[in-house]
């Protein structure tokens, strides 16, 4: 799956189930209760097709995490949160997936576009995404 994927799974589709146009296959439930069954938290996707809140599932699962991430400005910190690969060679392939044709040597300048778009892609997937997040 791509990193992109990933990232839109384990945030829209936490609990299985649904595709997106980021190439999402069902996430991993090891987290949930073992049901399969999404948690009453009211950030799971509704059966009637309402958007994922973005910011409350983020803020939730910060909450269980022991490190301290900034999530909202730092692509580092949003790949470390959903346990994924946040090297510079991960995020390089986040920006090939995502058509990056800025110089990828100037990290900071391509992280920043990267959280922009990965905010983009969630919002065009079905995510409810605050206006603080978006350009």
């Amino acid at each position: 799956m791509s990193f992109l994927g990933s990232i839109v799974s384990k945030i829209l589709h936490p609990f299985g189930g649904g595709s997106t146009s980021a190439d999402a296959a069902p996430a991993d439930t090891s987290g949930s209760s073992g049901t399969g069954a999404p948690a009453s938290t009211g950030s799971a996707p509704a059966a009637s097709g309402e958007p994922v809140d973005v910011e409350a599932v983020l803020n939730g699962m910060a909450a269980k995490n022991p490190q301290t991430l900034n999530w909202r400005t730092s692509i580092v910190d949003l790949m470390k949160l959903l346990d994924i690969d946040s090297s510079l060679s991960a995020r390089k392939s986040l920006a090939d997936e995502l058509h990056y044709t800025g110089d990828k040597e100037d990290s900071a300048t391509m992280n920043v576009w990267l959280h922009k778009q990965v905010i983009k892609k969630l919002e065009e997937n079905g995510g409810k995404v605050p206006a603080d997040l978006k350009d």
